[in-house]
């Protein structure tokens, strides 16, 4: 569906944002990508081609990103937030993962994973093993969070909302947007400024909108 939704706005579309989690496994070896993908890629590929400017954040299923699809496609891939401004709003923009109070556990997982003496350890096992071994335990990460980032904290315990609001205290922006959290939110911080989670492209087939004047959460239908 994703394909088809990218197909359905190249008409239009001055900027695409794709924040994280693109795929359930992402890693380059020196001669080797992931298989598969190609339709999307392909179609990635099209709107750069045709002028579209794409950004790509890496997640925390894909963190391992290199110069592949920057080279290929021409993507512009974010590895920290971006802070655009469009007509005067000012966005703050992330994948998601890491921010906010707690989840030890992952922060120090990440730490690990983007160690670059890890990634050469990991190279060194055969694609078909480590691709294997790789889709299986993050199979395993999703089923197991899937439920849990289905529920909706509140508006207050949203940790991601929380981190928006400690930001604000240094800094104003008119739009926080995040991935990671699999399900879409669209919470107002204060007078002037929002928290937008874009939700997925598995369950719920929603994104972001900016028309030059307000920042929309929709959902696609074919």
């Amino acid at each position: 569906m994703v394909v088809d939704w990218l197909d359905e706005i190249k008409a239009d579309a001055e900027e695409v944002y794709l924040l994280g989690d693109l795929f359930d496994f992402w890693f380059e070896y020196k001669h080797v990508v992931p298989k598969g993908f190609v339709r999307l890629l392909g179609k990635i590929a099209e709107l750069t081609d045709n002028g579209i400017k794409v950004h790509l954040f890496v997640g925390n299923h894909d963190l391992w990103m290199k110069d592949y699809l920057p080279k290929e496609l021409g993507v512009e891939v974010h590895r920290e937030a971006i802070r655009p401004v469009y007509n005067d709003k000012h966005f703050f923009i992330h994948h998601g993962d890491g921010k906010g109070p707690g989840d030890r556990g992952f922060k120090l997982m990440k730490k690990m994973f983007t160690n670059p003496f890890f990634q050469w350890c990991f190279k060194w096992i055969h694609p078909d093993v480590g691709m294997g071994i790789a889709n299986f335990f993050s199979g395993l990460s999703s089923k197991k969070t899937r439920h849990k980032d289905a529920v909706f904290l509140g508006d207050d315990k949203e940790w991601l909302a929380q981190y928006a609001r400690r930001k604000l205290e240094d800094q104003h922006y008119d739009y926080f947007i995040f991935g990671h959290r699999h399900l879409p939110l669209n919470i107002q911080l204060n007078e002037k400024s929002q928290y937008i989670n874009l939700g997925d492209w598995i369950s719920h087939f929603t994104y972001a909108v900016f028309d030059g004047k307000e920042l929309l959460l929709k959902k696609w239908r074919s």
